[in-house]
Formats: C-alpha cells, sequence, structure tokens
C-alpha cells in the first residue's frame, strides 16, 4: 500500500509529504524521527476525543467522561486503529527493531497514530486534525456503551461470570494466517459452564481474544432470561408457599385467640355470680305475732 493509499484512508493529502515520512519514522532509525510529533498528537488526540465525547453523551457526569476517553485513547486502542490502517506496511524502522517484529509492536503503532495526527496539526491546522480523528473514531464512538465505562470485551465478560459464581473463560490460540507483517490470528473463547465456544479473530492475539470475549458474552446474555424465567417462577412458587402457611397460621392463631377470648369470658361470668350476694338472705326479717 502505497502513501497516497493512507492520504486517502485518513481522508488529508498533506502539503508537505515529510511531515508523514516522519511520522512514520521510528527513533530507531534515526533522525529526524516521530517523538516530537507524537508528543503533539497525543494532545491534540485528547482534546478532540473529550469534545466528541461532551457532543455524543449528553448526559454523562465529567467522571465517567474521563473514563471513556482514556478508554478509546489507550495504547490498545490506537494500535487498533493503526492496524485498520495498515501502518506496520508503512513504517521506518531500525534493522534490530525490525528483526524483533518491531512493526507488530502496539507501543511502536500506537505512537506512530499520534504522530501522524501531529504532523496533520503541523500540516494543515486543528480543523483538519480534528476531521482526521473525527473519520476514525466517528464509527467507534457510535457503538460505546457509556453503561460499561468503556470496559474492554474481556474484563465485561469476567465481571459477568463473577456475577454468577461461573468459572472464568479459558483463551487458546488455534490458528495464524497471513504473512509476518499482517498476521491475523484465531483465538477460542470457552466457557465451559455454559457449553459455549465462540472464535474470534485479529489483526493481534489480544485483538482476537477480545473479539473471542465480545461473542461468549454475548452468547452467555442470550442464555440469560430463560434462566432468569426460571429464577422468577421458582421465586413465585417460593412466595405462594410462604403466603399460605403465613395465612394459615394466621388462621390458627385467631382460632386460638378467640377460644382463649371465650374462656376468660365464662371465667368472668362465674366469678361475678359467686360474688353477688343471696336475695333471701339480704331481706329484712319479719315478727309474727300470734
Amino acid at each position: 500500500m502505497s502513501l497516497d493509499d493512507l492520504q486517502q484512508q485518513l481522508g488529508h493529502r498533506f502539503a508537505d509529504v515529510s511531515l508523514l515520512q516522519q511520522a512514520l519514522t521510528h527513533r530507531s532509525h534515526g533522525q529526524p524521527n516521530n517523538e516530537r510529533l507524537e508528543f503533539l498528537g497525543d494532545s491534540v488526540l485528547n482534546c478532540v476525543v473529550a469534545a466528541m465525547l461532551y457532543r455524543h453523551f449528553g448526559r454523562i457526569d465529567e467522571g465517567d467522561l474521563s473514563r471513556l476517553r482514556a478508554n478509546l485513547v489507550k495504547q490498545q486502542s490506537l494500535y487498533e486503529i493503526a492496524q485498520r490502517l495498515g501502518l506496520s506496511q508503512h513504517l521506518l524502522l531500525g534493522e534490530g527493531e525490525l528483526k524483533s517484529g518491531g512493526f507488530r509492536r502496539p507501543s511502536i503503532l500506537g505512537d506512530t497514530l499520534e504522530a501522524i495526527v501531529g504532523a496533520v496539526f503541523l500540516d494543515a491546522g486543528f480543523e483538519a486534525a480534528q476531521a482526521v480523528i473525527g473519520t476514525l473514531y466517528e464509527p467507534i464512538i457510535k457503538t460505546v456503551d457509556p453503561r460499561t465505562l468503556g470496559k474492554d470485551a474481556k474484563t465485561l465478560l469476567q465481571e459477568y461470570l463473577q456475577g454468577r459464581k461461573l468459572p472464568l473463560p479459558v483463551y487458546a490460540v488455534v490458528a495464524t494466517h497471513g504473512a509476518a507483517h499482517s498476521q491475523v490470528f484465531e483465538v477460542e473463547c470457552a466457557i465451559p459452564k455454559l457449553q459455549i465456544q465462540v472464535l474470534g479473530s485479529g489483526a493481534s492475539r489480544r485483538a482476537a481474544e477480545q473479539a473471542a470475549a465480545r461473542g461468549a458474552l454475548e452468547a452467555a446474555q442470550a442464555l440469560a432470561p430463560a434462566g432468569g424465567r426460571r429464577a422468577r417462577t421458582r421465586a413465585e412458587k417460593a412466595e405462594k408457599v410462604d403466603k399460605a402457611e403465613r395465612t394459615e397460621k394466621g388462621e390458627r392463631t385467631e382460632k386460638v385467640e378467640k377460644t382463649e377470648r371465650a374462656e376468660r369470658t365464662d371465667k368472668a361470668e362465674g366469678a361475678e355470680r359467686g360474688a353477688r350476694p343471696d336475695k333471701a338472705a339480704e331481706a329484712p326479717g319479719h315478727t309474727v305475732h300470734a
């Protein structure tokens, strides 16, 4: 892929192509390299992504917006964007870095993407850099679920399983395809307890694991409604039994209380009759004269 193709993907044609070439030059290759451009691009990227989140999520507070931004500009996120752009094919690396596979290293690719943003800023100003970042990030931000606060799929799957006291998933690389500079990994995510096995693919093992975890989480959540209905049915039955027992107990208690009240009433009446004086004995005496 040529630099013309890369510029087309970015949506920006450089007036000074040497800036783009510098952005693609790692320090191991010599001077000038992309470190200063990376510094500049990092600041521009953070500013633009923050503004995009502010506009897109109008009801989220500052803390959650910060967490979302941190997730979107972290190394792994930058690396995945760099992979989609095919930056590894354009990197200028020193011989040692090249032999050690530096063109696949997430830190190098993420830094290169930031350097490109810095190069666009110097080439055409803030609005041009904003447009490039928008092209790269708008599709991503549209898929962000603010309820997850930017957590990745593996973290969400782990929390989902732990919340249900289920064993954690098992990840395994099952295949790799392609040339060294553009490999595709296939990873299986298995949750034996739920009989779930999902394959995910990506330009790195980590990306493939994330894809597999995303599929496994969706599969696990799809099983949840039926289990939820069963749980609700059991709970409803238990509640009905408990209610019936409370009613029966209440009726027995009421009968006992009625019996006790009747017995107390009888005793009281008996006591009252025993204490009342005999009328004949109380009548005044009469003397009979012959």
